[in-house]
């Protein structure tokens, strides 16, 4: 086709709501149009753009030896209602009914119809292991989209699924895909780094995300250029901190103190003086409802807990924090002023309370926090 008749409409604007350069560049170079909050047309330059990526993707993923399908768009309720996600996925599920009044959702993900298929399908032990791959549009009711195609109602996704006879090869399998999916960004000439993950509510022995370096996204990771490690904020650990043995600052007595008011970790250390009390000298604790049963959670003031950590730490799938009254009846202590200090609950240290001495912790009653607690002679 000749150049002048090529449908490449642009604008020499960008739209309001294009937050980040790919947004706005994607948009002023007619490769997309935004028709409703989440939903993009694509024009021809973006198609082309789009059939360069599937076909990187379909050559490193034949050449690994996966086979493409196509699944429908529209899943049955009985399939996710059988594998307990149908109540469970969130509001992001698109459902609807058909004329008929069954219940279908719009897929989000695919596990289920894919399991559907090889069950039906796969006979023997024989037939494995099988690796089935689609590329296809998903749909997810975010409840804010933003960052034009990457936070959008409705996508095109690559989803892989492979089925083994032992754990072996499918460890085996997950690595032939590690490889795989490096050579496709590669290919691509994208800047990425392959993190440790949360292996979420599937599960797992080991989970990896691949990220791209840049600085828009909503993704953090943390990595060392030295000895390569990289993982997700999620699942990244710090090492568990050395106590010497001769530690200069020794154990003082307790003091408790009146603070009339003062909850939070900033308003305690201005009070107390921040210079001697900084955040990181004083003690966070909060109350968790883990699966129904309470626990608390200690961690540096500076520092905030990562929910999702403790879903891999307590194996729980229902973990939330406890509500106000919920607090003081399982601790029988006022919030903002809970004490580690004779707890009725489970305490938790996270790795930041380690090498903290002399800290300050509230004192279990409203309005009192106590100066100099200390682990290991105060609490455990």
């Amino acid at each position: 086709m000749r150049f002048s008749r090529a449908f490449i409409p642009t604008m020499k604007e960008s739209p309001a709501d294009a937050e980040i350069p790919s947004h706005k560049l994607l948009v002023r170079a007619g490769f997309i149009r935004k028709k409703a909050s989440g939903l993009y047309d694509i024009l021809p330059l973006g198609v082309r753009v789009l059939l360069k990526i599937e076909r990187i993707i379909r050559e490193e993923m034949n050449r690994a030896g996966a086979q493409e399908v196509i699944l429908p768009i529209m899943h049955p309720a009985e399939l996710w209602i059988e594998s307990g996600r149908w109540d469970v996925y969130g509001k992001e599920m698109i459902k609807f009914k058909d004329r008929h009044e069954r219940d279908y959702a719009l897929g989000p993900t695919a596990e289920e119809m894919i399991t559907d298929l090889v069950r039906k399908e796969v006979k023997s032990y024989k037939d494995l292991p099988l690796n089935l791959y689609q590329i296809g549009r998903k749909f997810r009711d975010e409840i804010r989209p933003r960052f034009g195609l990457m936070r959008a109602r409705e996508f095109i996704m690559k989803d892989a699924y492979s089925f083994h006879a032992s754990d072996e090869d499918a460890e085996r399998e997950y690595w032939n895909m590690y490889e795989t999916y490096s050579r496709i960004f590669k290919r691509m000439g994208l800047v990425f780094k392959a993190v440790e993950a949360d292996t979420g509510e599937i599960g797992g022995k080991f989970s990896h995300e691949f990220m791209v370096i840049a600085d828009t996204g909503e993704g953090k990771l943390v990595y060392c250029e030295k000895c390569g490690y990289a993982a997700s904020t999620e699942k990244a650990e710090q090492r568990k901190p050395e106590i010497p043995e001769n530690r200069e600052e020794k154990f003082k007595e307790i003091e408790k103190v009146h603070t009339p008011g003062v909850k939070r970790i900033e308003e305690v250390s201005e009070f107390l003086g921040r210079d001697e009390f900084p955040p990181e000298k004083i003690l966070k604790l909060l109350v968790y409802v883990v699966d129904g049963e309470p626990v608390a959670i200690a961690i540096r003031g500076d520092k905030e807990v990562e929910e999702t950590k403790l879903k891999q730490v307590f194996r729980g799938k229902d973990v939330r924090l406890a509500t106000d009254e919920e607090i003081e009846r399982f601790t029988g202590q006022p919030k903002g002023f809970l004490s580690p200090i004779g707890l009725r609950i489970p305490v938790y240290a996270d790795y930041s309370v380690i090498p903290m001495v002399n800290f300050v912790a509230g004192a279990g009653e409203e309005d009192y926090h106590i100066k100099n607690v200390n682990r290991g002679r105060d609490f455990e």
